[in-house]
């Protein structure tokens, strides 16, 4: 089922204008987003096929069945909730029956969670943003024995240095296991030009290989130093190397050139909807009400051209955040929506549209 079916079969119940363009953030070269919420024909919901929801391929386009998006509002979901808020010059169509979902019956004390918790995870995007921007990785991975220490009298030196001021190979080297100690082997080292031993070097290749190497040492062998692999800090380079370039391939190149050229490293359009969320939290428990359309339109739009600092910012949303918290402590808002009230609505609504279809 595509967007164009809801609309060739009549099955949407609201459509609007969503994202920047509802929020008065927009710029001229913002996109234009639609969500909305159908309902399926009668005997599609009770088949086996139900469609929870319909979205175009770049999924700037979204529309909820009926019932999913009920369940988002008990949720207290920011996206649906929104959509029950949208200003009339954003709304396209609107079904006589969806004028009984009103914004103000669903919002709770879950918004706190739903609206600032999101928002707290944003501001750690940012700071992993921020990260990435001004910590890069280059372009080359590090190998294992980047992460292998040679014990030398009390201390401990990078293996690779240390091979090179004993005037030494690392095909000459051979590794043994020490019994009873993780990551800590007994180093060998074949004199030998000729590789008697056959030792078969501290790694199998050094640009692919994820472990040390171990050799069959012969027995009386003593070892002239002991090789310590700092495993788990090579996992979580590894880690944090992956998930680096990850971000290189897939980040968004308009955005990140905005982020480059206002030159304060960090995600503009991201801060942006932090303090959206955060405000609109704490209007939500200091009001009850949700507003949509923003009224600290240009504040949000002065985080967009970059005009604070990335500090000055994390450091304002966090005293957002405890606010927020102290707001919605006091507030009268219920704890959560009225399931019985809203599963009334939908069976009403869904009821009321199948009984018009016959």
């Amino acid at each position: 089922m595509t967007i164009s079916d809801l609309r060739q079969r009549g099955l949407i119940l609201f459509e609007a204008i969503s994202g920047s363009r509802a929020y008065g953030t927009h710029l001229p070269h913002s996109d234009t987003d639609l969500k909305g919420v159908f309902i399926l024909p009668e005997e599609e919901f009770y088949g086996l096929d139900y469609v929870p929801q319909v979205a175009n391929a770049t999924n700037d386009e979204v529309f909820y069945e009926l019932r999913r998006f009920v369940e988002l509002l008990l949720k207290n979901n920011p996206t649906v909730l929104e959509l029950l808020g949208t200003p009339a010059d954003c709304v396209v169509y609107r079904h006589p029956l969806f004028e009984a979902f009103r914004a103000e019956n669903f919002l709770s004390k879950l918004c706190r969670q739903s609206f600032a918790e999101y928002a707290v995870a944003q501001i750690r995007k940012a700071k992993g943003l921020n990260k990435k921007i001004n910590h890069p990785e280059p372009p080359s991975r590090k190998s294992v024995l980047d992460f292998c220490y040679v014990t030398v009298g009390a201390g401990a030196q990078p293996v690779q240095p240390w091979l090179t001021r004993q005037g030494l190979s690392a095909a000459q080297c051979g590794l043994a296991n020490v019994p009873h100690l993780t990551d800590l082997y007994a180093l060998f080292i074949d004199e030998d030009p000729n590789g008697r031993h056959g030792y078969r070097g501290l790694v199998r290749d050094p640009e692919t290989s994820q472990d040390v190497l171990l050799s069959a040492v012969p027995k009386g062998e003593e070892p002239v130093a002991y090789l310590s692999f700092n495993r788990n800090g090579y996992s979580t380079y590894c880690r944090v190397f992956r998930e680096y370039h990850e971000w290189v391939a897939k980040r968004n190149a308009e955005r990140y050139q905005n982020t480059v050229q206002h030159g304060k490293n960090y995600d503009a359009k991201n801060m942006l909807h932090v303090f959206r969320l955060l405000r609109m939290a704490e209007e939500i428990a200091l009001t009850s009400q949700l507003q949509v359309r923003r009224p600290d339109r240009e504040f949000l739009l002065a985080i967009r051209r970059g005009e604070f600092e990335y500090e000055e910012l994390v450091q304002q949303a966090e005293t957002l955040v405890e606010r927020v918290e102290a707001a919605f402590a006091a507030s009268s808002l219920p704890e959560a929506p009225d399931k019985a009230a809203t599963e009334l609505l939908l069976i009403q609504t869904r009821r009321a549209w199948y009984g018009a279809a016959k």
